[in-house]
């Protein structure tokens, strides 16, 4: 149908080589054959007849046509009747990548991921990560013949296991990480001790963000212009630093904030005040404040120092080594990367109006995280863990046992 409508109208269907096909013909040098633009169509003639244009129809007609970038083809003229040559009658077009690449089979495959997942201790390399001219440098020699960079990429992009990513994390090293972790999980889902949260109670998560230097450039930055980024000159000369007490309302997106010259129970008693000050916290029943282990708020002491404060606060402590479950540190994350970076500040001040101006900007439409991290994760999240743990023990144990 499609070759019909093109015929109709004058336009012969691209009639392209399977690659196996193009590799069958070594009688003729592709390199010989002129190349020609391949956007738009190609016209050629038959003859004595009316010139024909060639289209490459994204199609079944057209198999190698590549319909992500466009056909890159040698579009070869030949003619009819006398003229008639060794290459045929239709003009030819095949994708210059079909007639250059090499095929790997399966089993080169295999060895192209093995090398790449090879322990690089094993190696006798002194290196801790592999790059992609390392792994290809390897995988032609495992082969035997040459293989372009971009062959080895796709073929370990496509690989399940990618051992050259990591990502960081803290094992949960508490013994009662569950249990002290249950009850803020239960808070994040309004929730405390199995009933839910009454209008009038609050969540805060608070925390402080530590040494925010005023970095004061040597030199002017440049603003950007065509073709480059802005340039933030690498030499600084230290202009102080401050730390920043925040508390996030975790059922409302709202928060308090303030810059001290240091921290401590003193500071942060200061953004305890500050915050019953405000409403709705200043007319609320309950206030639960969830906190680290921090110097300024540790122990049971900040607990009876802050009760008596106001005896509202309900002061909830995570488990050691597990401050991502307090969600400050994912307004402090924000403002890392969309207030603090670029750090360019002519002093200390500057700073401080940029971190009061996003509180401002951050209120007036004020979004709590769509936290999902329940106690069903977590029941699975430590399961997974002392699974893992107990098969690092027997291994271990049987390692033992054979080198005995």
């Amino acid at each position: 149908m499609i070759a019909g409508t093109a015929i109709t109208k004058g336009c012969l269907p691209c009639v392209g080589l399977y690659r196996a096909t193009a590799l069958s013909f070594p009688r003729h040098s592709w390199s010989r054959l002129k190349r020609l633009p391949s956007k738009g169509p190609f016209s050629t003639s038959c003859g004595n007849g009316p010139r024909w244009c060639c289209f490459c129809i994204n199609t079944r007609l057209c198999p190698t046509s590549r319909p992500r970038n466009g056909c890159s083809c040698i579009c070869v003229r030949s003619n009819a009747g006398a003229a008639v040559g060794p290459q045929g009658i239709f003009p030819w077009k095949t994708s210059r990548d079909g007639a250059a690449r090499r095929l790997f089979p399966p089993l080169d495959h295999a060895l192209v991921k093995a090398g790449a997942c090879e322990l690089l201790a094993e190696t006798k390399q002194p290196l801790s990560r592999q790059s992609l001219a390392d792994v290809t440098a390897r995988a032609g020699k495992a082969l035997g013949k040459p293989i372009s960079r971009s062959t080895v990429w796709r073929i370990l992009d496509t690989d399940a296991i990618k051992p050259w990513r990591y990502k960081s994390w803290i094992l949960p090293r508490d013994p009662h990480f569950a249990e002290k972790a249950g009850p803020i999980l239960d808070l994040d889902a309004g929730r405390w001790q199995g009933q839910f949260l009454g209008p009038k109670d609050h969540v805060l998560s608070a925390d402080e963000k530590t040494s925010i230097q005023a970095r004061i450039r040597c030199h002017p930055s440049l603003p950007p212009a065509p073709g480059r980024p802005a340039y933030i000159e690498n030499e600084y000369e230290r202009g102080g630093a401050l730390q920043y007490l925040a508390a996030w309302d975790v059922r409302r997106g709202y928060v308090i904030g303030r810059c001290e010259p240091t921290t401590g129970m003193v500071p942060f008693g200061r953004l305890v005040h500050q915050v019953l000050a405000e409403e709705p916290y200043r007319s609320s029943e309950r206030l639960f404040w969830i906190v680290d282990h921090g110097s300024s708020h540790r122990g049971a002491a900040a607990r009876k120092r802050l009760c008596k404060v106001d005896s509202r606060i309900i002061l909830v402590h995570t488990p050691v080594h597990a401050s991502w479950l307090n969600q400050v540190e994912i307004y402090f994350s924000i403002i890392q990367r969309k207030v603090l970076t670029p750090n360019d500040f002519a002093d200390l001040e500057a700073i401080r109006l940029r971190l009061a101006w996003y509180e401002e900007l951050s209120n007036q439409s004020p979004t709590p995280f769509q936290w999902k991290f329940d106690r069903t994760k977590l029941t699975a999240l430590l399961a997974k863990i002392e699974a893992r743990q107990i098969a690092l023990a027997d291994a271990r144990l049987t390692c033992l046992e054979e080198a005995a």
